[in-house]
């Protein structure tokens, strides 16, 4: 299991790398990347809509999150990883970096929604009730991802920049605004994962 030490440095963009390399995203590829964007907001905002005051906070135990603290480390992910892919861009990626995040598409796409494999959230992640109501903290994800879309589909040059650290190693930019995207797919399935748990109000 990733300690938690190892994981905030990587969402702090501790390894930057730089050169002149240039590397532009193909149209195809970023329609990907904003279609998979997009599928997930959809998935996430359709798991949370019409859930009960009641259902939003039950715990299955004290240990566990509810609805709303799932949806919460969704939402306070997606200003943090953004900010790593931000990080990124401010300084050019190694010439080598290209060779080594060949195919970590596939590895993002496959490894990080994998609820299977238990990872313990960095503390500025941890919910704490930071949004008054369940309405707040859909505007703020709204808001949120919004950003990343502009970034997702405005950015010609995502493959040049990159970092090292994360869970699946060396990514591009690219791959960090997937690594997102996996991100919010992982916790929406926590979130399904609640509403099927015995005890879970029917209303």
């Amino acid at each position: 299991m990733l300690k938690r030490s190892t994981f905030l440095a990587a969402l702090a963009g501790a390894f930057l790398f730089s050169s002149s390399l240039t590397a532009e995203v193909t149209k195809a590829d970023r329609d990907k990347l904003v279609d998979h964007l997009k599928k997930t907001e959809a998935a996430f905002l359709k798991s949370i809509d019409g859930v009960s005051d009641a259902q939003w906070t039950w715990k299955a135990a004290p240990e566990r999150w509810s609805v709303a603290e799932t949806a919460e480390h969704i939402t306070k992910s997606e200003d943090l990883l953004r900010g790593m892919v931000e990080g990124m861009l401010k300084a050019p990626a190694a010439p080598d970096l290209l060779a080594k995040t060949k195919g970590k598409e596939e590895v993002i796409l496959q490894n990080v929604p994998d609820r299977s494999k238990k990872l313990t959230a960095p503390e500025p992640l941890v919910p704490k009730g930071s949004f008054a109501s369940k309405a707040a903290l859909i505007e703020a994800f709204k808001a949120a991802r919004a950003k990343t879309l502009a970034i997702a589909s405005g950015t010609t040059d995502l493959r040049a920049y990159g970092s090292a650290g994360l869970p699946v190693g060396e990514i591009d930019a690219y791959q960090g605004v997937l690594f997102l995207s996996a991100h919010t797919e992982r916790h929406t399935k926590q979130i399904e994962e609640v509403k099927t748990t015995t005890g879970y109000p029917a209303k």
